[in-house]
């Protein structure tokens, strides 16, 4: 395997130039997004969200199949509505849960400009 000959400007000492950085609020209300998926079990539960064929989970479906219980799993998606990953909508005793559109692919093109 041949290297790829690489040139650094020694005299500016940088050898490339830093994206603008975003500003603090920016920069706060990503750092939720991605702390919300920075729990395996939340990534299960929006993978289970996102992909359920009725477009909406009950809170009384999520818990078998992750393992937790039913309080566990409300503060779990708690974090996630918070973070704008789903909405709640509260059905008599049961909350069901819906994945918003955009806020993930939101995230992620904010990150790369």
């Amino acid at each position: 395997m041949n290297a790829l000959p690489v040139t650094i400007d020694i005299a500016s000492g940088s050898c490339c130039t830093p994206g603008e950085a975003m500003d603090d609020d920016a920069a706060q209300g990503l750092a939720k997004v991605f702390k919300a998926l920075g729990d395996p079990t939340r990534v299960k539960l929006l993978s289970m969200i996102a992909g359920s064929s009725a477009g909406e989970l009950c809170v009384c479906d999520l818990t078998e199949p992750v393992g937790l219980s039913q309080p566990t799993v409300s503060h779990h998606m708690k974090l996630l509505v918070e973070a704008g990953l789903v909405t709640r909508e509260q059905r008599g005793k049961w909350a069901y849960y819906r994945p918003t559109t955009g806020t993930l692919a939101d995230a992620a093109k904010a990150l790369i400009g």
